[in-house]
């Protein structure tokens, strides 16, 4: 059966190969909009295959117009959605289809690699949250990326570029300042999250970061580790549980 894995998010949509293993295969990060959709996933599909396996925290417009190009193209769409419990892990969130679908996959996969983790996704979004070596998710924190924050000062001051600069921890003009102000305050979220994650564990969880912002974030934390398709990883793993239920 061939079978394809997307993460459709509000910047790109990642999509890849599953293997015969169950594994992701290679994936291809492309940028989206709704008028355009059908056109760039031509660009990597197959003419026809079986089933997607689709992760969506996209507007609805753009899903369903993710949601036709690949009907026009499989025979059957399987929507990942958010769960309060998925073998041990359990979700904090009392509500949790409130819990974006993205989190709980990284979730998912972060516990499928053992041990307690610190997740952090770096999109449009800056996504944190913390769970325990049991399963339990701790909770988390929702914040601006950098990238965002850059756009979101651009958009009330055109004179400040949205891109640009370098991380210095004294900058010495505009674009290197705002750089490092938007990555500094990521940066600082982090390692609060990190502290406080430490006092409440008793020892400090590793750090996993996934996104496309995350290897700019990656760069000043040493420690951390960086696995760009972490979303598709758990989404994987959803995807062989659905298989295996009958779906």
């Amino acid at each position: 059966m061939s079978a394809w894995l997307f993460d459709l998010g509000n910047t790109r949509l990642k999509c890849a190969p599953l293997r015969e293993d169950g594994a992701p295969g290679e994936a291809v990060a492309l940028p989206h909009r709704r008028e355009d959709a059908a056109a760039a996933l031509a660009q990597v599909l197959p003419a026809r295959f079986e089933v997607a396996y689709l992760a969506s925290v996209a507007d609805p417009a753009l899903r369903l117009a993710v949601l036709e190009a690949l009907g026009a193209r499989c025979r059957r769409i399987a929507i990942a959605r958010t769960q309060a419990r998925f073998g041990a892990l359990r979700v904090a969130y009392a509500q949790p289809r409130r819990l974006g679908v993205d989190r709980f996959l990284a979730l998912l996969a972060a516990h499928a690699r053992g041990g307690a983790a610190l997740v952090c996704g770096v999109g449009t979004a800056l996504t944190v949250d913390l769970l325990d070596g049991d399963g339990l998710h701790r909770g988390g924190r929702i914040a601006p990326s950098p990238a965002t924050m850059r756009e979101a000062l651009h958009a009330r001051a055109p004179q400040l570029p949205d891109t640009g600069g370098a991380y210095r921890e004294f900058a010495a003009d505009t674009d290197d300042a705002l750089a490092s102000g938007c990555e500094g305050a990521a940066l600082a979220l982090i390692e609060r999250s990190r502290a406080a994650a430490t006092e409440l564990l008793g020892r400090a969880p590793p750090l996993l970061l996934h996104g496309g912002g995350a290897a700019a974030l990656a760069a000043h934390l040493p420690d951390a580790i960086e696995i760009p398709g972490l979303v598709l990883d758990g989404l994987a793993r959803w995807a062989a549980v659905e298989r295996a239920a009958g779906g």
